[in-house]
């Protein structure tokens, strides 16, 4: 590793502690090196918020070093005004000649002009390191940015014996637990991470479930609920108020509020795409699919999925409804004791 890749993994690193709180802002961090010591450090903690290179630039105290200093950042500077001003005027007014950039933003705004900028101003600019982590970094970001949809994370617990739910065989709601505690308090830190949390509509007739990360400290995801002809009664948890929630319904004409919003799609066709179209619109980066069996399989069918977590539980049901299948092996898998979380990756 040299001295360049030492320092953007520190950044990387930084930029992390943003991680569930800066949408749609990607995670950034930074650092401000001068004769091998670090002497500053900051990263972005919330969108309309200072910027992490701001926050680095903010932490020195004898500004006179700067002459002689590195910037090191883990995502290409901004270079346009939103909510805050621009971050590569913020570089050349404070006389920083010598910037290392991990990636350059895809984001229309930025992209590459903030590089120009630094340049253009006399900055001598490198790009490019530890690109691949970088990227990583914000794979949400990019994935929204560059194709123009969240980015999408399956997830599931079935039993040892292939099955995602007992068969239903009366209304009574009730919540066929598979995983073990520690696996759902796993999910809740998950939840945390992400913008947003899609259901069908027999999870919340059948399970009644809050979809709220409240095992784990954090940000409750935007609830998503998919309701063709509204059987979802008030009387259920996710039209509780409590998260906003986007209900998407074939229905026509209906009034939203602040946190309860119904939008319109077709169910003939193509309804996950339909579903992605919504989501980019109102600049939901990720999302958790977290059932039911149905609505999983279609977004396995279209393709449309980035990352899958399978949580297989020490449980059998003998009979009931199948868990969704990939035609992948999972990049890694581990116990959580006797519970086996497998994770799958569509590259």
């Amino acid at each position: 590793m040299n001295i360049h890749e030492k320092y953007i993994k520190r950044c990387i690193q930084l930029a992390k502690n943003g991680i569930g709180t800066t949408y749609p802002n990607p995670m950034v961090g930074s650092v401000i090196v001068v004769d091998n010591v670090i002497i500053g450090e900051g990263w972005h903690r919330k969108a309309g918020e200072a910027h992490a290179e701001v926050n680095a630039i903010n932490s020195v105290k004898d500004k006179s070093l700067f002459k002689k200093a590195t910037i090191y950042v883990s995502l290409e500077p901004c270079s346009h005004y939103g909510k805050t001003p621009p971050c590569a005027d913020l570089i050349v007014k404070n006389n920083i000649k010598n910037v290392v950039i991990g990636i350059v933003d895809s984001n229309s705004k930025v992209s590459g002009k903030g590089v120009a900028h630094l340049k253009n101003n006399g900055c001598k600019v490198i790009v490019g390191v530890l690109e691949r982590e970088c990227f990583n970094l914000n794979k949400r970001f990019f994935t929204f940015h560059n194709k123009k949809r969240p980015y999408i994370i399956l997830k599931w617990a079935e039993t040892k014996d292939g099955f995602i739910d007992k068969l239903r065989n009366n209304k009574a709601i009730s919540q066929n637990w598979i995983s073990n505690k520690y696996s759902q308090q796993l999910v809740h830190k998950i939840r945390a991470e992400e913008q947003a949390i899609l259901v069908g509509t027999n999870t919340v007739l059948n399970d009644n479930p809050s979809l709220t990360a409240r095992s784990w400290k954090g940000e409750n995801p935007i609830r998503i609920v998919l309701d063709r002809v509204l059987k979802i009664s008030k009387s259920y948890m996710v039209m509780n108020g409590e998260v906003e929630t986007i209900i998407l319904t074939e229905k026509k004409g209906l009034d939203s509020s602040k946190n309860l919003i119904f939008e319109e799609i077709d169910f003939a066709e193509n309804v996950p795409n339909q579903i992605c179209e919504v989501l980019y619109n109102y600049e939901i980066q990720s999302v958790i699919i977290e059932g039911g069996a149905q609505t999983l399989q279609s977004f396995i069918d279209a393709n449309l999925w980035d990352e899958a977590y399978v949580f297989i539980g020490n449980t059998i049901f003998k009979e009931g409804l199948k868990a969704p299948k990939l035609k992948k092996a999972p990049i890694k898998t581990k116990n959580i004791l006797m519970d086996t979380l497998s994770v799958y990756l569509n590259d």
